[in-house]
């Protein structure tokens, strides 16, 4: 209640609607509030986002709308609850090897105890690929661990794409004002970061996974053992 009264003092808060001298405040009280706190969040403080919510081109809404952009990912997959038994019909883990690949799934989250021996799948598009690889004959240790490895991979890769765009983008727009004119541009470039970058990363992915394979196979052939020659069967 300080922090409402204190918004209110600063102009940041609209007062409460008064009825029979108790204050209510309304959902718009409970939309500002949430902006202050986002706002916060990102390191402004009380006197920027004044300044920002007064900007009669909307420039807090659009930061808010911005940074919501940011973090939530599109096309996000419903969860799937499984139990530990049909985990272990899907997956055919042994009784002695379930902890230590169950540990490890939860420590990269492709699965997230919920109790009761059962677990919520962030991902089943993740967990449909990892069953795919150990129906071929891999392991689900060695499944788990070439996840991990990727996951590593992709932060590096991801945080590089953000960078870019942080220091050739958005610095140098907050740099000149952020001016409404380029507002449309800069949420268009958020819009497609993730996007191109995906497609960056399967095209060369693509590439050197090519390359890896025709490595990989031509060394099989050239230790692989000469074939007998039929004459000298013959003889």
């Amino acid at each position: 209640m300080r922090n409402i009264r204190a918004h209110q003092a600063r102009g940041l808060l609209a007062p409460p609607e008064v009825r029979l001298r108790v204050g209510y405040y309304g959902a718009e009280h409970v939309d500002r509030l949430r902006l202050i706190r986002n706002l916060q969040d990102e390191g402004f403080n009380l006197a920027g986002i004044k300044r920002l919510i007064d900007d009669t081109q909307g420039t807090a809404e659009r930061l808010a709308r911005f940074r919501q952009a940011l973090t939530e990912p599109p096309n996000v997959e419903p969860p799937q609850t499984l139990t530990l038994a049909e985990l272990g019909r899907r997956f055919r883990v042994s009784a002695e090897d379930a902890p230590q690949a169950l540990e490890r799934a939860q420590r990269l989250g492709i699965l997230v105890a919920i109790g009761d021996d059962r677990f919520e799948v962030p991902s089943p598009s993740l967990l449909g690929v990892a069953e795919r690889v150990v129906a071929r004959g891999v392991s689900l240790d060695g499944a788990l661990a070439v996840f991990e490895e990727i996951e590593q991979h992709c932060d590096a890769v991801s945080r590089s794409f953000v960078n870019l765009f942080l220091e050739e983008v958005w610095q140098p727009f907050q740099a000149a004002g952020m001016p409404v004119a380029q507002w449309a541009e800069i949420e268009e470039s958020i819009e497609d970061l993730r996007p191109l970058a995906t497609d960056a990363l399967l095209a060369i992915f693509s590439q050197r996974m090519s390359a890896q394979i025709e490595s990989a196979f031509g060394q099989l052939g050239r230790s692989a053992p000469a074939a007998p020659d039929p004459a000298d069967a013959a003889r």
